[in-house]
């Protein structure tokens, strides 16, 4: 990632996030994005990202198995791993031709 290598952690953070939210359908892809992000986190030293992402990575195999994934979620520890979120337009787009 170009930008965490940079030493931009806002902008390494909002590629993740993106990333996080076209990875939820596949569950090897959203725990990749979800390693990704506890390997940032720890980078950074975020103790509470990092306790984050650690949580989410119990919770998404359940999330998927109970078909209970919140869409458009971020994946950050600053929000609930519960809430769903607006998908960007141009990811919705990406989305929605995945599914065909």
């Amino acid at each position: 990632m170009s930008a965490r290598r940079a030493g931009d952690f806002d902008g390494a953070w909002h590629a993740l996030e993106r990333a996080h939210i076209v990875s939820q359908p596949v569950l090897r892809i959203h725990l990749a994005a979800h390693v990704a992000m506890l390997r940032l986190a720890m980078e950074a030293r975020d103790a509470r990202e990092i306790a984050g992402q650690l949580w989410r990575l119990v919770l998404a195999p359940l999330g998927a198995l109970s078909g209970r994934i919140p869409h458009g979620n971020t994946g950050r520890s600053n929000v609930s791993a519960f809430r769903e979120m607006p998908i960007p337009p141009d990811l919705r787009g990406l989305l929605d031709t995945r599914r065909q």
